[in-house]
């Protein structure tokens, strides 16, 4: 089902615009939430366009000790690959906030997909609903690790990705269930090359961004070179 009913467009004139916008709305969602009940439970996107965004929130006014950090995937390397979203989100954020380091809940994505999967599982069942996902999206309509084609058994929160269409192919995501189950999503979208996704999102197709939806609805922050004329 579309999730076109719930969004709200909010587009920026460019890239710089776009990172800062896209930054106050979560400092603002964080000071919401730990004003209403003393925490702010917030799940971070890879990939290249927020950690733009993450990069103004160093300089933020919040206070960093109530929030709980969760991921919405991981990619099957390493720990110190630099492929992995905790660890570009590490350099550009968490190393220069004081959150708490066990506030910053990783998905053992090295361990295998048994452990990565059930551990994970624990991690996020008293998190939800999460206060905010943060998400974007690929040029193919997937967001997370969730590609177009692939389906994975609505029961399970978190899920395997054994064959990503792009490297690497073995991921852990958290599943639409649990994306869905926040009191907002946002999604982050930067670049012309992402215009043929958005798009086919505004079209009413069926990709997999289009299937998130914040209980409380979502935020798409553009900008201009990424928006249809």
């Amino acid at each position: 089902m579309s999730n076109l009913a719930k969004v709200r467009w909010h587009i920026s004139d460019d890239s710089v615009a776009l990172a800062r916008e896209a930054s106050e709305k979560i400092l603002h969602e964080a000071r919401l939430a730990i004003g209403r009940k003393g925490s702010f439970n917030i799940v971070f996107a890879g990939g290249n366009t927020p950690l733009h965004a993450y990069r103004h929130l160093v300089r933020g006014d919040t206070d960093w000790g109530n929030w709980q950090v969760y991921f919405g995937d991981e990619r099957c390397v390493e720990r110190s690959d630099p492929m992995r979203n905790d660890l570009q989100i590490q350099e550009v954020l968490f190393d220069d906030v004081s959150i708490p380091a066990v506030q910053i809940h990783h998905m053992l994505a090295d361990a295998g997909f048994e452990v990565a999967i059930s551990d994970y599982e624990k991690k996020i069942r008293h998190a939800m609903p999460f206060d905010l996902v943060i998400l974007g999206i690929g040029e193919d309509g997937h967001t997370a690790s969730l590609f177009p084609g692939q389906e994975h058994d609505p029961n399970q929160d978190v899920v395997a990705v054994r064959n990503a269409p792009k490297e690497p192919a073995e991921r852990i995501s958290l599943n639409y269930a649990a994306l869905n189950n926040a009191r907002k999503v946002m999604f982050i979208v930067e670049g012309e090359h992402k215009r043929s996704a958005v798009e086919s999102w505004l079209a009413g197709n069926d990709l997999p961004a289009s299937r998130v939806s914040g209980i409380d609805g979502t935020d798409v922050y553009l900008d201009r070179a990424s928006w249809p004329d």
